[in-house]
């Protein structure tokens, strides 16, 4: 699976990410979107007692479109800049990809014109590749002194001397992260408390594990899969799952000449588009949504107030978001 956290990574030195972790929908029923297609439906603002019923009013729209992820993302990297220069620095925001570019993608891919246009997405990732290695903001403080290097870093991230933030996983793990300067300043204007935010992006981020293997061995979810493998290979490409079509195009010398790489990317969206073809043709992701729904529901009446939480703070970082930075075209 490809670009399942859409929302693109803050470019930061030293290989540090001040963005929001990785980005994920809303609420518990939002991973339903996040594993099988990676987009989510148009907000609503429906809400009910039980986590149950909150898992359930999610799927029908409370959670975040990625767009909107996408702006919070934008908003963030906005105030960095913003922080930055008044410490004396230059800061560059990153915004290399268009809207339809950021548009992630999960285990079931069903748009047939974005794969026809994008295939799996292989040009978009080399185009975010070619933005990495380019970042002026590394080169920036490559530039600069040791010690001008030195205060650069303080004021990003808070250097040495930032608070460590500590969350425990749902599956008993745990994940620590700097937390000062300019991104956490940031953080907190958007969402108020930063360590309430990181402690449920933990949460929401880590839940996936605990459900996947069951959706991937539930029957009905299985009958369609298989369902979806008959049409490929009547389409001439046999391939067991989605998840292997799309290993497939992977398979490619590093190095290869534009015609080379031509012939590569029409392969790639050959496949691409009859693998979208297919799973619209055997409904495999209204199948699978509706299945993942299910196992994500049981973990609803463990972790219900904690993604309640967390959509509560996307949706106030939304709003502040909506003040600071335009929609992504």
């Amino acid at each position: 699976m490809k670009r399942t956290d859409a929302p693109r990574r803050t470019v930061v030195p030293r290989g540090r990410s001040t963005r929001r972790a990785t980005t994920t929908a809303g609420a518990i029923a939002a991973l339903v979107s996040l594993v099988l297609t990676g987009c989510t439906a148009d907000t609503g603002t429906g809400h009910s007692a039980s986590p149950t019923a909150r898992a359930k009013a999610t799927t029908t729209g409370e959670k975040l479109t990625y767009a909107q992820d996408l702006r919070i993302s934008d908003a963030e990297q906005h105030l960095i800049t913003l922080c930055m220069r008044k410490q004396g620095f230059r800061y560059w925001e990153e915004k290399p990809l268009s809207l339809e570019e950021s548009r992630p993608i999960g285990y079931v891919q069903d748009d047939v014109d974005w794969a026809r246009s994008h295939g799996y997405g292989s040009r978009i990732g080399a185009k975010e590749e070619r933005a990495r290695l380019h970042n002026p903001n590394i080169a920036y403080r490559a530039s600069l002194s040791r010690s001008r290097r030195q205060a650069f870093d303080i004021a990003m991230d808070g250097g040495r001397d930032a608070v460590l933030l500590k969350s425990r996983t749902p599956s008993g793990g745990t994940i620590t992260k700097q937390s000062g300067g300019c991104a956490r300043q940031a953080q907190q204007t958007l969402y108020g408390d930063p360590q309430a935010w990181f402690r449920s992006e933990v949460t929401v981020n880590n839940l996936r594990p605990l459900y996947v293997s069951k959706l991937l061995r539930d029957k009905e979810f299985k009958g369609a899969v298989a369902a979806w493998s008959r049409c490929m290979s009547k389409a001439g490409h046999p391939f067991p799952d989605p998840d292997a079509a799309r290993r497939s195009t992977r398979e490619r010398s590093a190095e290869q000449t534009r015609a080379e790489e031509a012939r590569s990317f029409a392969d790639e969206a050959r496949i691409a588009v009859a693998d979208a073809t297919c799973a619209r043709s055997v409904s495999l992701r209204s199948i699978g949504e509706r299945r993942e729904a299910h196992y994500v529901g049981e973990l609803a009446a463990k972790y219900g107030d904690a993604l309640d939480a967390h959509l509560r703070m996307q949706r106030y970082a939304l709003t502040r978001a909506e003040r600071m930075v335009p929609a992504r075209t």
